[in-house]
């Protein structure tokens, strides 16, 4: 995956809501099992898709986060 491609996806991770980054996460969960299945089988051509795939699902989990820590600070800070 290029810088370019990487940046949009990114972008496009942190415009989403979180319902919407819980269903991609899910789909990239279900995309990494069959490129596991494929490659498993031999049938699986680029094997950088494996990688691809769980690093989507990193740069994905580490939104997730930073949004989770966010509240938690923007809660902490509504009870001082």
């Amino acid at each position: 995956m290029k810088l370019r491609e990487r940046r949009e996806q990114c972008r496009a991770f942190r415009n989403a809501t979180d319902a919407e980054l819980r269903r991609q996460l899910n789909e990239l969960y279900r995309e990494l099992f069959n490129l596991r299945m494929r490659h498993a089988t031999r049938q699986l051509d680029n094997d950088r898709a494996l990688q691809n795939v769980r690093r989507s699902i990193a740069r994905l989990k580490t939104i997730m986060r930073e949004r989770e820590l966010a509240r938690a600070l923007q809660a902490e800070g509504d009870h001082v």
